[in-house]
């Protein structure tokens, strides 16, 4: 493990604070670039510049929203162009002014994808949290209107839980319920309890997890299951799409539920229970599964005994890995392992995913270079820049009120 000792990998140290800001402001200045003179935001190529497309997909609105607040609030400079830019197109062009919500993706002015998803009204939620946070003026009527869709379209009360799709009118198109979308709706309930203080979304955020880390994990050995049926029951043989819906378990969003378990503990006073356990556990289950031994860097996806079913290898589940981690490390219960691993994949991403050019590749082969086979371009800053940020502030949540101590 030589490499993982170099101290800009290192946990706290001030070599490693340097290395993921310089990370963070090359990320900004190409995503920078995500502009559109007509409104709305370009996807951008390999090289920075935009592709062809004019498809504009919600969680990319939102996502970079999102990432230039809090790049804004840690104290980068020129983040309002992006920031207002995706406020106004999420309000005037992702919102279905006719039966309300929030379409998938349009193409100009024209909805490309009608379908009204939980996983991109989450994340709906956390821009206008991040935006109210930096004290946008479009933000709370963000924010109220998409919780009043998730609160009368995608909650069940009973199970505590969101659902997952509906055509533009609100009817059904699946009885589908998945992970991803709850793990998100976690994240951005958090997100939007820190930014209005209602108790509400911190109560929520709590049932989705107490289901999800208390229940379902310690049943199938700290393994996530990510796809249900209508009653909540799980679905072991189901497999869709091999990105976003692949069969068996997903590493990547077990470090992500982790992190967002401790953040929520954290937010609700650390209660003398077993939360820290629960999430190392799921951790540390998915780094002994998920690691390659030979190429480095983490399976896209495992089966419920733990062996590699899709053995590709992304760049956001190795910055999740590095998010939780950092979050452990923050803890009294750290240990010699959370650093050796949160510098082992910082190493690995330098080495392979990292663009000293700015932004992450997203994707890389057998021979650790990188391809454009399942992501066209550099599609996302926002787990990215997270991994370089969170882990520098001061403590497990709360990132609204201490991303400022970072100094971009």
């Amino acid at each position: 493990m030589t490499q993982t000792l170099n101290a800009q990998y290192q946990f706290g140290t001030a070599e490693h604070k340097q290395f993921a800001v310089d990370d963070a402001r090359r990320q900004l200045d190409v995503f920078r670039q995500s502009l559109r003179p007509e409104g709305g935001f370009v996807t951008l190529a390999l090289d920075g510049g935009a592709l062809d497309s004019a498809v504009q997909e919600l969680h990319t609105t939102t996502r970079l929203v999102h990432s230039f607040a809090i790049a804004k609030l840690a104290g980068a400079a020129d983040c309002d162009a992006i920031i207002d830019q995706g406020m106004a197109y999420l309000w005037n062009g992702h919102r279905d002014t006719v039966n309300g919500g929030y379409h998938w993706a349009k193409d100009g002015s024209v909805v490309h994808d009608q379908r009204k998803l939980a996983y991109g009204h989450v994340f709906v939620l956390l821009a206008g949290s991040s935006a109210l946070a930096v004290g946008h003026d479009d933000a709370q009527r963000l924010i109220d209107d998409v919780t009043s869709v998730l609160d009368t379209r995608y909650w069940e009360e009973a199970h505590g839980l969101f659902c997952d799709e509906y055509n533009a009118d609100w009817t059904p198109f699946s009885t589908y319920r998945g992970m991803n979308a709850n793990m998100h709706g976690v994240e951005a309930l958090l997100a939007a309890y820190e930014a209005t203080g209602r108790e509400s979304y911190l109560h929520k955020a709590g049932r989705i997890l107490d289901f999800f880390m208390r229940k379902m994990a310690p049943e199938y050995g700290w393994r996530l299951p990510e796809h249900y049926n209508q009653s909540w029951q799980v679905d072991p043989d189901y497999s869709e799409n091999p990105m976003f819906r692949p069969a068996g378990t997903t590493p990547g969003h077990s470090f992500e539920l982790a992190r967002l378990m401790i953040q929520h503990w954290d937010l609700s006073g650390r209660p003398a229970d077993d939360t820290v356990e629960i999430a190392r556990n799921v951790v540390y289950a998915a780094l002994d599964g998920a690691w390659d031994g030979e190429r480095g860097g983490l399976f896209y996806t495992l089966g419920f005994d733990g062996s590699p079913m899709i053995r590709d290898r992304y760049w956001w589940p190795v910055t999740e890995a590095i998010g939780v981690l950092g979050s452990l490390l923050k803890l009294n219960t750290a240990t010699q392992q959370d650093r050796e691993w949160y510098a082992r994949l910082w190493a690995f991403a330098d080495a392979t995913f990292m663009d000293a050019n700015g932004g992450w590749m997203p994707e890389i082969n057998d021979a650790n270079e990188p391809v454009q086979n399942q992501f066209i371009g550099k599609p996302d800053i926002y787990h990215a820049l997270q991994a370089d940020l969170l882990p520098l502030t001061s403590g497990v949540s709360g990132y609204y009120k201490t991303l400022h101590q970072i100094g971009l």
